[in-house]
C-alpha cells in the first residue's frame, strides 16, 4: 500500500507546473517520474494473475508508437526507441520489487486491481510528454554538460518528489540514455 501512496504523492507533486527554463531537464525528469511512478498500478493490476511482467508484444507496440510519434515530433525514431526501452525496463525494475515486497509481506498486498485499460491512456499520455520533452531538450541532451546537467536534475527530482528506493532505482533506470553527449 505504501507504493500506492508513494504513485499518489508523485502525481500530486507532478501537477504542479514545471520551471519553463529551456535549458533545464527538469520537466523531462518529472515526466520520466510520474512514468515510472505508474509502474505500482501496472504492478498491482498484474500481482496474482497469470499476466507476467514482461509483455513482450505491449513492449513492441510502445516502441512502435514512439518510433511514428518521434518521426512527427522531428526526432531520431531509433533514439526514442532507446529511450523508451530504459523507460520499459525501469517500469518492470519498480514492477519486480514490488511483487517481491508483496510476496514477503502478504499483509502489504494490493487489496485492489486496477484495470490496465485504464492505466495503459495514462501511460501513453505520459509517452506523449517524454517525447515533446525530448524534442524540447534536444540541445541540451547533445551538450557536453548534459551527463552533469541529468545527475544533478536526478538528486533534486529525487529529492522533491520524495523517492523512495524502489521509485529511486526505477528513475535511475529511466534516464540513462538521455544524453547524447
Amino acid at each position: 500500500m505504501r507504493s500506492l501512496l508513494v504513485t499518489g504523492a508523485v502525481v500530486v507533486a507532478l501537477a504542479t507546473p514545471a520551471h519553463a527554463d529551456p535549458a533545464s531537464l527538469d520537466p523531462l525528469l518529472h515526466a520520466a517520474a510520474e512514468r515510472v511512478a505508474t509502474s505500482d498500478q501496472v504492478a498491482a493490476a498484474k500481482w496474482g494473475t497469470d499476466q507476467p511482467i514482461e509483455d513482450p508484444a505491449r513492449e513492441q507496440q510502445v516502441l512502435d508508437s514512439v518510433a511514428r510519434e518521434a518521426v512527427e515530433l522531428g526526432l531520431d525514431p531509433e533514439e526514442a526507441k532507446r529511450v523508451f526501452r530504459d523507460q520499459i525496463e525501469a517500469s518492470k525494475v519498480v514492477q519486480r520489487a514490488l511483487h517481491s515486497h508483496w510476496a514477503a509481506h502478504p499483509d502489504e498486498q494490493p487489496t485492489e486491481r486496477p484495470d490496465l485499460g485504464e492505466v495503459r491512456p495514462v501511460i501513453d499520455r505520459l509517452n506523449d510528454e517524454v517525447l515533446r520533452e525530448l524534442r524540447d531538450t534536444e540541445q541540451l541532451r547533445e551538450h557536453p554538460s548534459c551527463d552533469g546537467r541529468l545527475a544533478s536534475t536526478f538528486v533534486r527530482t529525487r529529492h522533491e518528489l520524495r523517492l523512495d528506493p524502489v521509485h529511486t532505482a526505477g528513475l535511475a533506470r529511466a534516464v540513462p540514455s538521455l544524453c547524447r553527449a
